[in-house]
């Protein structure tokens, strides 16, 4: 089961763990992105291109289960305005062993900061507003996984 989704209401993480796990799996691994709230940032506002942004999550999605033997994926990722501590982005992986969804888990959030079409702006209690530029660091650590 791969479950991608692209919204602007909240992630309910309880509510996705118990609709993943219904299965059964032996192992799972998650990631929780929250909005951090460095320099008196008071919003977060991620747009995207709502057709290339679901395909760029799904293809992704797919890669992670053809790589490793999956048997459940849920990724989801938060669009529009946020505020520090809410949840960005939820990606749960889960296998027959740990090794499998630790790896898709990390390959996930390594390539979808490079590989998916969102675009952030950052708005401060200063009234600053400013997009943010990629980081080397995250297209090193995407160039890892390979094509």
């Amino acid at each position: 089961m791969i479950r991608v989704a692209v919204q602007p209401a909240a992630i309910d993480i309880a509510t996705e763990l118990d609709l993943h796990d219904a299965g059964g799996h032996g192992a799972s691994a998650s990631f929780i992105g929250r909005v951090r709230g460095d320099g008196d940032l008071t919003e977060l506002f991620l747009d995207h291109h709502p057709a290339m942004t679901a395909t760029g999550l799904a293809d992704l999605a797919h890669a992670a289960a053809d790589r490793w033997q999956l048997s459940a994926l849920t990724l989801i990722h938060r669009v529009g305005a946020m505020v520090p501590g809410e949840t960005i982005v939820f990606i749960l992986a889960s296998s027959a062993h740990r090794a499998e969804a630790l790896a898709a888990c990390e390959f996930l959030i390594d390539r979808l900061k490079t590989d998916v079409m969102l675009w952030k702006r950052e708005t401060f209690a200063d009234g600053r507003i400013q997009w943010v530029e990629p980081r080397e660091g995250d297209q090193a650590r995407a160039e890892k996984w390979g094509a």
